[in-house]
């Protein structure tokens, strides 16, 4: 059987979640293929259909719901894991500010977008998000948006947050943080994708039973992240939303979609979630 390509971040989270799936853990499963990016190159590649499975913003999904089907297992929402916006040492965004963002069709870009409507940045910059704390810390830029283990570690930079981006959707909306989306092609062959989202169940229960079985492969793949910091990561990442969406994961994904499109930073969703 040809394997399928599956691309996702080498993030914690990530690797922990599908850790039974990439090594043929999940009985009657297919094989997969494996490709390590950061969200922004998958955003950008699933746009050209690179990949059969693929994690993406959900900020991204107006551009792909054509080609991919949401998946409702698998990604990133949750509750108190949203972005932070740091600064060196100013307690509030200073006026015409560089900020430096790690995609410009991610879900925290969108969420800071729909959060400073009526702030004029001087400039947004594009960056790996491994490279925003240093710029900011540097002076390269005056501002960050980050997100993943930034949450825990931008206290060894220095730096300081001046938005939870995450509390302020929340208190917005009382709905959960959309982060980060499972797709899969909507011309797959062989395969439904209620059978592979049973397959994605399957490895994040597995991970879940056996956390220790996980650890080497998250940590191969860490970036010399402090393992401490890798399992507050997973816990924070890796919830009930990542097993299944639900009524409220996919509320809180329409809602945020629908706010970008009404404010005009995202096409309109060319069909329903699910």
């Amino acid at each position: 059987m040809k394997p399928l390509s599956i691309a996702y971040s080498p993030c914690p989270n990530d690797t922990f979640v599908f850790h039974a799936l990439a090594h043929g853990l999940v009985p009657g499963a297919p094989p997969v293929e494996v490709t390590y990016a950061d969200v922004d190159v998958t955003n950008t590649a699933a746009e050209q259909g690179a990949f059969d499975i693929v994690k993406v913003s959900y900020a991204a999904l107006p551009w792909l719901l054509d080609q991919y089907a949401l998946l409702p297992c698998g990604g990133a929402l949750g509750r108190g894991c949203g972005p932070l916006v740091l600064t060196r040492g100013e307690r509030a965004l200073p006026a015409g500010a560089t900020v430096a963002v790690p995609g410009d069709r991610t879900t925290a870009y969108l969420l800071f977008r729909l959060w400073s409507e009526g702030f004029a940045p001087g400039e947004i910059r594009v960056m790996p998000f491994h490279t925003i704390m240093p710029a900011v810390r540097d002076g390269e830029v005056d501002a960050g948006l980050v997100i993943h283990e930034a949450r825990f570690t931008y206290p060894r930079y220095e730096l300081h947050a001046v938005a939870d981006l995450g509390d302020w959707w929340e208190g917005e909306t009382g709905l959960p943080i959309p982060l980060g989306a499972i797709l899969a092609r909507r011309d797959l062959a062989g395969f439904t994708h209620e059978e592979l989202a049973g397959h994605i169940r399957a490895s994040v229960r597995a991970a879940w039973a056996d956390p220790d079985a996980t650890r080497p492969y998250v940590a191969a793949h860490a970036q010399e992240m402090d393992r401490e910091v890798a399992d507050a990561h997973i816990a924070l990442y890796v919830n009930d939303f990542t097993e299944d969406l639900g009524d409220a994961g996919f509320a809180a994904a329409d809602a945020l979609l629908g706010r970008a499109a009404a404010a005009g930073f995202t096409p309109p969703l060319p069909r329903p979630l699910r």
